[in-house]
């Protein structure tokens, strides 16, 4: 396998697309058949999907109120017509309607004092903001109030102006944000119907990593150890896109130990995931257990290992195992982290509307750069200025070398340099991913 890395997004978009299709129970599946959903509370269902067409109850707003603080008046058809705003009626002040009230009708030659929200009284039709009213304050019953003409429905918020009940207001499939939530309880729901997470398999490999709090490192690190921290950064970026970790393992570098384990945990449940990835144990050396494993699976493992041509995250692997789609990302854990960016995120939300797509914006490169030829670079940056502006400018965080964590961390977004560029100078655009 040798691939550009459009190439790349595209295979694995389709690879979990045919996978999920044929297997039972997958995340696509269980959306279709209406199982894998689940009712949560509208604080808990942000950045869950909605799993049904949501339609209004009940219209928005559910009555008809004022949109101002002012008196509540009566305009009849002819007096909309050719109207002279500089000209005055007086009312005789009616009793005051603050929000939640239920009002008495509107005499006629009476204005209402009236709230903003509150309900407007049957027979009234316009409302008049107190700043215009002489005397500029709300008068007592019975007393006389001076209000400039206006037209009918001026500051009213009529009945169903922003929904109408039985209208579609949220489809299934979105991704859920405050704005979502914060209509749903207008409508008076207490809970939504949402889409089960993804459900994933993380592995993590090499027979020198230790997860922290291992015993082995209880004196301090062993020579010859490293700490894994490819399972926290996966595991952080696929919660944060919506999914969900159900499992992992630190594998060593035994193929026969690593295919048991698979074969344990796949046999366990009718679905124990949708998807397994594996960081690591992919790429050319003389221990990749990953590669190793899934070459004397025999049918049971459909793979294809090979590059991409992309710097960090060259070696890449993609297929299934019995039936489970299977990502391998390479060990380093900014190939990892950036194999995750282009290749996993990006077929997520075009397959299940979560997570939302990264910002991709220009920005003026502060320094010059260079590039090897041939390779998509990506490139750690700290991005400094508004999201759409182009006022704004990106720097590197660190070197290209993917092992450089620390520099990851200082980062907050990815500088991509295309395969045929090799030269960048000071002020250059450049194509940045916001993270």
């Amino acid at each position: 396998m040798r691939r550009t890395v459009a190439e790349h997004q595209r295979a694995i978009a389709q690879l979990l697309r045919t996978q999920w299709a044929a297997l039972p129970g997958s995340i696509t599946a269980s959306a279709q058949d209406g199982e894998g959903t689940m009712s949560l509370p509208l604080m808990a269902a942000r950045d869950r999907v909605l799993a049904a067409d949501l339609r209004a109850p009940l219209d928005l707003p559910p009555f008809a109120n004022s949109q101002m603080d002012g008196y509540a008046i009566r305009v009849e058809p002819e007096q909309s017509e050719d109207v002279d705003f500089a000209q005055s009626t007086s009312y005789r002040v009616a009793a005051t309607i603050p929000a939640g009230a239920v009002p008495e009708p509107l005499q006629p030659g009476s204005a209402a004092p009236i709230m903003t929200g509150a309900m407007l009284p049957s027979g009234a039709n316009a409302v008049v903001p107190i700043e215009q009213a002489i005397p500029e304050h709300f008068a007592e019953v019975g007393e006389k109030v001076e209000l400039p003409r206006t037209t009918a429905g001026t500051f009213v918020r009529e009945r169903g102006s922003d929904v109408r009940r039985g209208e579609l207001v949220i489809p299934a499939g979105t991704l859920l944000n405050a704005a979502h939530l914060g209509l749903a309880a207008a409508l008076g729901l207490t809970e939504v119907s949402v889409r089960r997470k993804l459900q994933v398999l993380l592995l993590t490999t090499g027979d020198e990593v230790l997860s922290p709090g291992d015993p082995a490192a209880a004196a301090g690190l062993p020579e010859g150890m490293i700490f894994d921290a490819n399972d926290s950064l996966l595991r952080a970026s696929l919660e944060a896109a919506g999914a969900e970790v159900v499992a992992s393992l630190v594998a060593k570098d035994d193929p026969q130990e690593l295919l048991q384990f698979l074969d344990n945990f796949l046999g366990a449940t009718e679905h124990p995931c949708d998807v397994i990835i594996s960081v690591g144990g992919i790429s050319a050396g003389a221990f990749e257990v990953v590669k190793q494993a899934l070459t004397v699976a025999g049918e049971a493992a459909q793979m294809d290992f090979g590059h991409v041509a992309m710097q960090p995250g060259g070696p890449q692997a993609a297929g299934s195992y019995r039936g489970v789609p299977f990502l391998g990302f390479p060990g380093n854990p900014v190939s990892a982290f950036v194999s995750f960016e282009m290749f996993l995120r990006p077929a997520l939300s075009e397959l299940l509307g979560a997570p939302v797509r990264r910002h991709r914006v220009l920005a003026t490169l502060e320094h010059a750069m260079s590039s090897p030829a041939g390779k998509l670079q990506i490139r750690r940056g700290s991005y400094s200025g508004p999201e759409f502006e182009s006022a704004a400018s990106v720097r590197e965080v660190g070197g290209p070398q993917s092992h450089l964590l620390g520099a990851l961390a200082q980062a907050n977004a990815l500088i991509t340099v295309p395969a045929g560029v090799t030269e960048l100078q000071v002020g250059a655009k450049v194509e940045v991913l916001l993270l």
